[in-house]
């Protein structure tokens, strides 16, 4: 008996395999993206990291899963294990095909918006783009470690990351220049020792008086500004730079209706010392919380 057509949906994720089939056969490892575009959650046998992880992960594990899991660390350029049993399943709802741009000797910078477009022409050298939904990919040849938010709209990925495929691009491979590399700082990743080396030792701190426009209450502000300020001081392994960046965002974002000012300037400095008390360079802690600030756009 003649079998009807597979419907018009299963199509696409048949398509993705046969891209990742041929990525992998010129040497860069893909795994399969599911809706949202992004990796597939760990199976119940590594949820938690309780296999250890992958070998190539930052903590190396004895991880032997055969399925999908721990998202760019599963990419792959074996055909056997692309074409599995065990990650079949993941093919079947695939809605993109991703690749880990480190293993393949890359570095890729993720361009989210015309005006981190126009920034890369000003000062990055021409390297192979591609067009992404907002902005640009620019890639280089050699790795670097990841990074997000390392200014306005870039994010930098290359070791330990996964990006989109969108396509081969257009123009040649650059090597990967040291104005790139220079974007991502190396975050200390021990707690500081005695005193805090600081430019700027005494710094503002929030109170009502430099916040006359906004519409929060003070004990509101904060409240809300102790916890973020917590969070930062508990990151005393690492990733402190990281959470300094997401608390400044955080912040930002509930003051985008007030009218201001909402002394703004005084919580991002109180952050950055929060940061730089757990041993974050200042230099990296002032970025990565005027980028966190500046993201949302809210009232000084």
């Amino acid at each position: 008996m003649h079998q009807p057509d597979p419907p018009r949906r299963d199509r696409p994720a048949h398509e993705h395999l046969r891209t990742a089939l041929e990525l992998a056969r010129t040497g860069v490892p893909v795994l399969p993206l599911r809706q949202g575009k992004v990796p597939f959650g760990n199976c119940r046998t590594c949820a938690g990291l309780a296999c250890g992880g992958r070998p190539n992960m930052k903590t190396p594990g004895p991880c032997l899963c055969p399925a999908v899991c721990h998202a760019w660390a599963a990419a792959t350029t074996d055909p056997t294990v692309l074409t599995s049993s065990a990650w079949a399943p993941a093919w079947r709802q695939a809605v993109a095909v991703a690749y880990h741009p480190g293993g393949a000797g890359l570095t890729v910078v993720d361009l989210d918006n015309p005006r981190a477009v126009a920034w890369a022409h000003q000062t990055l050298p021409a390297t192979r783009t591609v067009p992404t939904t907002r902005g640009e990919h620019w890639i280089y040849r050699g790795t670097m470690p990841s990074a997000n938010q390392v200014r306005p709209g870039v994010d930098i990925k290359s070791r330990m990351s996964y990006a989109r495929w969108l396509g081969p691009g257009t123009g040649p491979l650059a090597v990967l220049p040291s104005t790139v590399r220079a974007l991502v700082d190396k975050e200390e990743t021990t707690p500081a020792r005695g005193a805090v080396v600081s430019s700027s030792p005494a710094r503002a701190e929030w109170d009502r008086t430099v916040a006359t426009g906004c519409r929060h209450t003070e004990r509101y502000v904060r409240t809300g500004l102790r916890r973020g300020l917590d969070m930062v001081r508990s990151h005393t392994e690492s990733g402190a730079g990281s959470q300094a960046f997401g608390v400044a965002r955080f912040l930002a974002a509930q003051h985008t209706k007030c009218p201001g000012p909402c002394g703004l300037d005084a919580i991002g400095q109180q952050i950055i010392a929060a940061a730089v008390s757990v041993g974050v360079p200042e230099a990296y802690a002032e970025r990565a919380v005027t980028n966190g600030l500046n993201s949302m756009g809210a009232a000084e």
